[in-house]
């Protein structure tokens, strides 16, 4: 494992190849798959970075879900365009095509992958990855990973796994809602499960230790996508994206997205004080209004509930997530709605972010909640011993 520098500042691996680009690109024609968040810890972007190199050259451009710039909002499809500063090809990797195919690889040796990410199942960055590293072992292109730190460390591990069945865009490998894990630690064990395998390079972390939060690292904060603008909105996401899957508004198309949940026929006071009432550890409820600009609820006034954190580390975001659900559908039976399926056939969405039908079928039971959550922990602290193999840092 490498070792973090006590009182150091934390390098990115885009700050390591800055620093160093002939150690992993030399000689090559390579492709850059990033977003804003790729930048260094001078706040230069990646793809200027790269574009500057006199040891290599930058031939492509690949974008995933919000695109090149994070231009684009969730969900939003586009088509293959010409990045109009550096007259290359910007391949989408979130419209026709999931992966890059094979006339996408042909102009390069090499993908370098720069994308912060949550460390969180369904956030759309680590499928595109698993997407990309088996477009590159199919095309024989070397795949390169430039670390970026876990937000919220990498010590918890928290929800159950994916079931066989359920892959999608928002969850594509057995891991659980949060894996712990560094982007790079993930492709690591992704790449070690798969055959064929790609030609990996992590460029690590340096600095970094897994107790660390992003805002202890020192490096500049850049939303990871537009509904995800500060870290108290990455500390309670993996739980209230539960209800992406429901009739609710999960506070899109407001300025606390996540951490409001709410609807025009909710009683969000009553909300509030049972869940109080229930003494999880760590957060705190209370009432809010709000109306959507976009999404869900747009342009209507919600009454709903606000999530506080209180105690980070006594905070579970998976098990509050679910207990949330089953009050407010306790007290609304009649409003709460599980959204249908996309089409005809297809998986509701709920399923495929909770990875399984369960949640669906069951959280209406008396102590579902809790006996979901119980099963989800213990498949967490199972898995956790299995990526103990991938991990990079201490």
């Amino acid at each position: 494992m490498a070792h973090a520098k006590v009182g150091g500042a934390v390098l990115s691996g885009a700050d390591r190849l800055a620093a160093s680009a002939a150690s992993y690109l030399e000689g090559k024609r390579f492709g850059l798959l990033t977003n804003p968040t790729g930048m260094t810890r001078d706040f230069r972007s990646t793809i200027d970075v790269c574009a500057e190199l006199g040891s290599a050259k930058l031939t492509a451009l690949f974008a995933c879900e919000h695109g090149i710039r994070g231009e684009r909002q969730a969900g939003l499809l586009f088509e293959d365009e010409t990045d109009p500063a550096l007259g290359i090809p910007v391949f989408s990797l979130y419209g026709k095509h999931r992966a890059p195919t094979a006339d996408m690889l042909e102009a390069v040796d090499a993908v370098v992958f720069d994308i912060q990410d949550l460390g969180v199942r369904f956030y759309t960055y680590l499928t595109t990855l698993v997407y990309t590293m088996q477009a590159c072992a199919k095309a024989g292109k070397e795949l390169i990973v430039l670390d970026r730190p876990n937000p919220l460390g990498g010590v918890a591990v928290e929800g159950g796994l994916l079931r066989d069945g359920y892959q999608s865009m928002v969850g594509v490998w057995q891991v659980p809602f949060r894996t712990g894990m560094t982007i790079g630690e993930f492709a690591r064990l992704v790449n070690d499960q798969s055959e064929p395998k790609c030609r990996l390079q992590v460029v690590p972390l340096e600095g970094w230790s897994r107790r660390m939060e992003y805002p202890e690292t020192g490096l500049p904060w850049m939303m990871p996508s537009p509904n995800m603008p500060t870290m108290d909105t990455v500390r309670v996401y993996s739980g209230t994206c539960l209800f992406e899957g429901t009739n609710l508004s999960e506070g899109r198309g407001t300025t606390k997205p996540f951490e409001m949940i709410g609807a025009p026929w909710l009683d969000g006071k009553a909300t509030a004080d049972a869940l109080n009432r229930r003494g999880l550890p760590g957060v705190v409820f209370h009432p809010v209004y709000f109306t959507p600009m976009f999404s869900k609820q747009k342009g209507e006034l919600c009454s709903g509930i606000q999530v506080y954190v209180t105690d980070p580390q006594a905070y579970r975001a998976v098990r509050t997530g679910l207990y949330m659900l089953e009050q407010i559908q306790k007290m609304h039976p009649d409003q709460f709605q599980w959204l249908p399926p996309y089409k005809e056939g297809g998986k509701t969405f709920i399923d495929l972010l909770s990875g399984g039908d369960r949640v669906r079928l069951t959280l209406h039971e008396p102590g579902a909640a809790e006996r979901i959550a119980d099963d989800w922990d213990r498949e967490a602290a199972e898995w956790a011993k299995t990526r103990e193999a991938y991990l990079l840092y201490e």
